[in-house]
């Protein structure tokens, strides 16, 4: 089943089309539902995803506490220093 559309534009929109459809090989007509069903299934895949988007947050949140350092970590940039300087030593040693 199909339907019948008629739309009206002004030349400036209409030549707008015509450019984005000769680019691609296309009539203005071919263009705008192919452009319309792009965006239609853009819709329903925006609206998939966000619950794909719900469901992985909610699968970070359960990592959240699953690692422990074995001591507490915060703001110590006394601590923060010392773990960079043991990092960068040992990457440099034996290099000179």
């Amino acid at each position: 089943m199909s339907q019948q559309l008629t739309l009206e534009l002004s030349d400036e929109v209409y030549t707008d089309l015509q450019q984005k459809a000769n680019a691609v090989g296309l009539s203005v007509t071919e263009w705008i539902v192919a452009v319309l069903s792009n965006q239609s299934n853009g819709v329903s895949q925006a609206l998939h995803s966000v619950a794909q988007q719900a469901e992985a947050r909610q699968r970070f949140r359960n990592h959240a506490g699953a690692i422990s350092l074995g001591y507490a970590t915060g703001i110590n940039n006394e601590s923060i220093d010392a773990d960079l300087a043991r990092a960068y030593a040992t990457e440099y040693e034996g290099q000179g």
